[in-house]
């Protein structure tokens, strides 16, 4: 058992840009990578495990072959892998859309419903996204606005800074605005209903397709449930709790308010994942730049991290 360093599937969906290989150094070929999928054990693009006795596999393969739990016990509750995270570089706006919960989308698309949650690791001054409504409203009224092309005069614009976080539930009207540079740690599920993309068309040269009655029928037309959480500079800040992950920021850096070390403790429960948002440091012995991640199975036990780094830990 061993802390695995993960090699991301990449995606170049039209609306994204250079920055994760300019700026992160991620290696890709793609001219336009969107997304990179850090942890992911998803058919439509596994993470591969890049040293040690699993070099080469995925790690969805690496799961299946170990003689050991590598998840640990609340994973092992789910059917499948039960969360994916994401590094997400949007030159261009993404599209307005929403996710339907687990019991539509289980019975309608045949895998989970996708909760989410965003963490602005950079962005461009000005940046904003939408986030719900504004106020609650009627799904006559929400079809109405995507019918007249006046949705977003209905949706929560928020400017955004550096380490702003929100909680995403399924049902939550949403758009991440151009700018942002985002990690994403979100349930196990590529389901997405477009409800409004700005006219634009895709590579076949025809508008990109809107799901506008499955996202009428999943839609939850209120403001969010939950605040925006601004960085407040401390060690450690639990993100999101939910019944799908946990996520938690940690800081370290050789300072007096930032101590040079951290140690966390990885046990039977849950695995950990660990994505470098900012700066290098070394988890165990392994190495980590911003834009990495790693696995680390459970019941690994003591964590020592050093470095200068902002780090988001996942664990479910």
């Amino acid at each position: 058992m061993y802390i695995m360093k993960l090699k991301p599937a990449f995606k170049d969906y039209l609306w994204g840009g250079t920055r994760l290989r300019d700026d992160f150094g991620l290696k890709c070929d793609l001219e336009k990578i969107a997304e990179g999928w850090m942890l992911s054990c998803h058919k439509d693009g596994n993470s591969t495990i890049e040293n040690g006795e699993f070099k080469g596999l995925t790690l969805r393969e690496a799961i299946e072959k170990s003689d050991t739990s590598l998840i640990g016990t609340n994973a092992e509750a789910f059917p499948d892998f039960p969360i994916l995270i994401k590094l997400i570089d949007a030159k261009q706006n993404l599209s307005i859309q929403v996710h339907p919960d687990d019991e539509y989308a289980l019975r309608v698309e045949h895998e989970f419903g996708k909760t989410e949650m965003w963490y602005v690791v950079d962005c461009d001054e000005g940046s904003y996204l939408y986030y719900g409504f504004k106020e609650k409203t009627t799904k006559e009224e929400f079809k109405k606005a995507i019918e007249s092309n006046t949705l977003t005069d209905i949706l929560n614009k928020v400017e955004v800074k550096k380490g702003d976080c929100f909680f995403i539930e399924s049902g939550t009207v949403h758009a991440i605005g151009a700018g942002l540079l985002i990690a994403e740690i979100q349930q196990n599920s590529n389901t997405t209903y477009r409800v409004y993309d700005y006219g634009r068309v895709g590579a076949d040269g025809k508008p990109r397709e809107l799901h506008t009655e499955k996202a009428l029928e999943v839609t939850v037309t209120a403001p969010p449930t939950y605040p925006v959480l601004q960085d407040n500079g401390e060690i450690e800040t639990t993100l999101a709790e939910c019944k799908y992950f946990t996520v938690k920021k940690y800081t370290v850096g050789a300072s007096s308010v930032r101590p040079h070390s951290i140690e966390l403790n990885v046990d039977n429960t849950s695995f950990s994942s660990i994505l470098c948002v900012e700066g290098q440091c070394t988890v165990g012995d392994v190495e980590l730049k911003c834009g990495e991640c790693v696995f680390i199975p459970a019941g690994f036990g003591s964590v020592i991290i050093t470095g200068n780094a902002t780090l988001l830990e996942s664990r479910v």
